[in-house]
């Protein structure tokens, strides 16, 4: 729950994911959405078809998942 919302009932359609890659993304990339104020979704370029986690942006910082990284303001 995130301030008595569902993070997974957030709509995606109008997210905009962004690699951050470590190298060449030749092979895929992890992506990441702001999809709202204090929620975020994560996925895998690779695996398009699949359901991206979402995430608080106090779990991304304990997850170590810094969003600047994917050129996002936190």
């Amino acid at each position: 729950m995130l301030n008595g919302t569902d993070i997974y009932a957030l709509d995606l359609s109008g997210a905009s994911f962004v690699k951050a890659c470590g190298g060449p993304c030749s092979e895929g990339c992890v992506t990441l959405a702001r999809i709202g104020e204090d929620a975020w979704a994560l996925g895998d370029s690779k695996r398009p078809e699949a359901e991206p986690l979402r995430f608080s942006t106090e779990e991304l910082s304990v997850a170590g998942i810094d969003p600047t990284r994917f050129g996002l303001p936190i």
